[in-house]
């Protein structure tokens, strides 16, 4: 009788999650960035900058600035994270271990590239992947697939990569694809080089966990898994990004056609990029407001990188995911990826 409820809960648990999946997805990204593409194209603008509204000047530190742009931030994102965090629990709790160990347990290309393309369909901010990286991380991800997974949500996002065409060109879309592959994929192998040699879980000990967990309710386990979530998550999201939110005009000046493209503004902005958190596809109206300011194309390239990739905060987030090693060849692989990709964009387009 165990054996077969068990056989009928590794069809249903997968089949629930999936559909949680899609319908979140459908409502909270699909849809919008589906009627989003629409008015980018036909208006060339998805909207004024996040950072420093219509102006290119962000305020000057102060509460203010720092309630502003977390009402801003957290206006734009709350669903996705509400979705992130379920998605991110119900995947301990309703996909098997040895699942997700054959699909993206590996610390191969082959299982690098699977991870990179269940990415895609995810289109979510970096804080927003941070909490399923977590979830996959503890069903026997490899670092290396999770790391992937992390970087392409938010850097191989087809629906920016698209706004980008209509907004900036096409030829900053195709940079993005570019630099971003080389992104996702470079950086993902040098964490998993940084965090070492991964213990190779046997079928018959990852069949004796989910053994072990299907002796707790379902419920139970999930409550635990979105319990600890939060508690991994939200604290720190709140404070960093009242912290950068303060921080603004710290770590983005006022723009100058003087900056040129020079290599220590290229540095400095791949910095603050790497650090900063916004909003899906926000780095757009960034770029396209510091463009019509004066801000030259390599420090533009450096943000269009930087900004989507990490934050401060979603490192913040996937710290026990990671170990300390992987987690700063990330920040380090950004920004100096970031900060390549700004020497070479004048050169490529102009």
């Amino acid at each position: 009788m165990e054996d077969n409820v068990s056989k009928r809960h590794k069809v249903l648990f997968p089949l629930i999650f999936a559909i949680v999946a899609v319908v979140g997805l459908f409502y909270v990204k699909w849809d919008p960035y589906y009627a989003k593409a629409f008015v980018a194209a036909a208006k060339g603008s998805i909207g004024s900058s996040i950072i420093t509204g219509t102006s290119a000047q962000a305020p000057e530190p102060s509460v203010q600035a720092a309630l502003d742009y977390a009402s801003a931030y957290f206006t734009a994102v709350w669903k996705a994270v509400v979705l992130g965090l379920l998605v991110g629990s119900l995947v301990q709790v309703l996909i098997p271990r040895k699942w997700v160990t054959r699909f993206m347990g590996a610390n191969d290309f082959a299982s690098s590239l699977r991870s990179g393309a269940a990415a895609l369909p995810g289109m979510m901010c970096t804080c927003c992947a941070a909490p399923v990286t977590e979830g996959l991380r503890a069903r026997s991800a490899s670092v290396r697939s999770a790391v992937t997974f992390f970087l392409a949500n938010p850097v191989l996002n087809p629906a920016t990569i698209v706004f980008m065409g209509f907004v900036l060109s096409w030829e900053y879309a195709a940079f993005r694809i570019v630099a971003g592959i080389i992104t996702v994929f470079c950086v993902s192998w040098l964490a998993g080089k940084a965090a070492g040699e991964e213990a190779v879980v046997s079928e018959k000990d990852l069949a004796l966990k989910d053994k072990e967990d299907a002796m707790e309710s379902f419920m139970l386990r999930w409550m635990k898994s979105l319990w600890k979530l939060i508690l991994h998550t939200i604290p720190a999201y709140l404070i960093v990004v009242l912290a950068l939110g303060f921080a603004r005009a710290w770590l983005f000046p006022t723009v100058g056609s003087e900056w040129g493209n020079d290599i220590f503004v290229i540095i400095g902005l791949a910095l603050a990029g790497t650090l900063f958190v916004i909003p899906t596809a926000a780095e757009i109206p960034v770029v396209q407001t510091l463009l019509a300011a004066g801000l030259s194309t390599g420090p533009a390239v450096t943000l269009m990188m930087t900004l989507p990739a990490v934050s401060l905060p979603s490192l913040l987030i996937v710290k026990k995911a990671f170990p300390t090693k992987a987690l700063f060849t990330i920040f380090f692989g950004v920004v100096i990826i970031g900060i390549i990709c700004g020497l070479i964009a004048p050169y490529v387009l102009g």
